[in-house]
C-alpha cells in the first residue's frame, strides 16, 4: 500500500520543501516547547495534545493541497473506516527521497562519481589517515555485499581513485587507500553535496530543520530497534 502510493504520485519536478514542512505539520509534537519568537507564521494551529496533528496555518504554503492529500482523500472517500496519518506520512516521505536522490545525484555525475562510488571514497575520506580500509569494513560501513564491494572497486581503482596494497598486520590481505586523485575528488564533491543539500532544505527554518532532523532520528531508531 505505501510502496504503490509513493510511486503514484512521484512527479519528475524540483525538489520543494513544503513537502518536507506538510510531514514536519504532520506530527504532534511538531511545535512543542516552541515560544512565541520562535514560531512566527510558521507556527502550527494549537491542538489538544494527543488528539490531532497539528495543521500548518492557512497562509503557509505547507497547507495548499497537494498530490498526497489527493490520494489520502480519495482513499478516504472509499475508506472512511480507516485512520490514513500514517499513510500520509510515508507517502511524503517517499516522495522527499524519491525527489531527493536524483537532485544529489546530479554532483556526483559532475565528478564522473555514481552515488555508490562517492560512499566508498566518503568512507575512505572521514576514515582519516592513512584513509585506508579492508574491504570488509567497507562492505560493513556500506551495508553492502562483497560481490556489490568488489564492482564498485574495481570501477574506482580503473579511474585512478583507490588502490589495492598489501595489509601490513595481515600478508593474506589486503587494505583500500585512497589515492592523491580520489582525496581531491572526494573532497571537492563533499563541499559540493554540502553546499547543495543545504540549497535543497535552504526553504525551511532552522527550527523546522532541527524538528525534522529530531523526527527523523526517532523514526529511525523506532525501525531499526527490534524490540517494540
Amino acid at each position: 500500500m505505501c510502496v504503490s502510493l509513493t510511486t503514484e504520485i512521484i512527479p519528475r519536478q524540483t525538489v520543494r520543501c513544503q513537502t518536507i514542512r506538510r510531514w514536519l505539520y504532520s506530527t504532534s509534537n511538531y511545535n512543542e516547547g516552541m515560544s512565541t519568537s520562535d514560531t512566527h507564521d510558521h507556527t502550527p494551529a494549537s491542538t489538544s495534545a494527543g488528539t490531532t496533528p497539528l495543521n500548518p496555518p492557512v497562509n503557509s504554503p505547507a497547507a495548499a493541497p497537494d498530490a498526497v492529500d489527493a490520494v489520502v482523500d480519495a482513499w478516504r472517500r472509499e475508506r472512511p473506516d480507516l485512520d490514513l496519518t500514517a499513510i500520509a506520512v510515508v507517502g511524503r516521505l517517499g516522495r522527499v527521497n524519491l525527489l531527493l536522490g536524483p537532485a544529489q545525484e546530479q554532483v556526483f555525475t559532475e565528478f564522473s562519481l555514481q552515488r555508490g562510488e562517492f560512499d566508498v571514497l566518503a568512507a575512505l575520506r572521514r576514515s582519516g589517515a592513512p584513509y585506508a580500509l579492508s574491504p570488509s569494513q567497507l562492505s560493513d560501513l556500506l551495508m553492502l555485499s562483497r560481490a556489490g564491494m568488489t564492482n564498485r572497486l574495481d570501477r574506482l581503482e580503473s579511474a585512478g581513485m583507490i588502490e589495492r596494497t598489501l595489509d601490513s598486520a595481515d600478508r593474506r590481505s589486503f587494505q583500500i587507500r585512497l589515492t592523491d586523485q580520489g582525496y581531491a575528488t572526494v573532497d571537492a564533491a563533499m563541499t559540493q553535496h554540502t553546499a547543495n543539500v543545504t540549497t535543497l532544505l535552504a526553504d525551511l527554518t532552522p527550527r523546522e530543520l532541527t524538528s525534522l532532523d529530531t523526527l527523523a532520528r526517532k523514526l529511525l531508531h523506532h525501525l531499526t530497534d527490534p524490540v517494540r
